[in-house]
């Protein structure tokens, strides 16, 4: 088993930054490929960040591609999203997620998931 816990969300202003962590437990961290989701209220969740076991990689959904970046501390077992230039659209609540699948971008490919942190971005 693997726990993830999100922290970092919160309310900001248009253009403004968040940084999102993400802290796991349990199993060896730096074995699994980290992922970033979020839902927005009466949408599905869909795939935002993704980064491969080593860190060498990292996968963006075009609607964040250029403002947001992943990196992940193995030695600390903890993974952040840095968000820039965040717009009113990316307000959801924003999920980190745990996988050894070889694909990245869908949440069946995800074994373990945190509870999730409310984004609010304000016009």
């Amino acid at each position: 088993q693997v726990q993830l816990v999100e922290s970092g969300g919160g309310l900001v202003q248009a253009g403004g930054s968040l940084r999102l962590s993400c802290a796991a437990s349990g199993r060896p961290f730096g074995s699994y490929t980290m992922g970033w989701f979020r839902q927005a209220p009466g949408k599905e969740r869909e795939f935002v960040a993704a980064i491969t076991w080593n860190g060498g990689s990292t996968y963006y959904a075009d609607s964040v591609k250029g403002r947001f970046t992943m990196s992940r501390d193995n030695a600390k077992n903890t993974e952040y999203l840095q968000m820039n230039s965040l717009k009113p659209e990316d307000t959801a609540v924003y999920y980190c997620a745990a996988g050894r699948s070889l694909r990245y971008d869908g949440t069946l490919n995800y074994d373990y998931w945190g509870q999730g942190t409310q984004v609010t971005v304000s016009s």
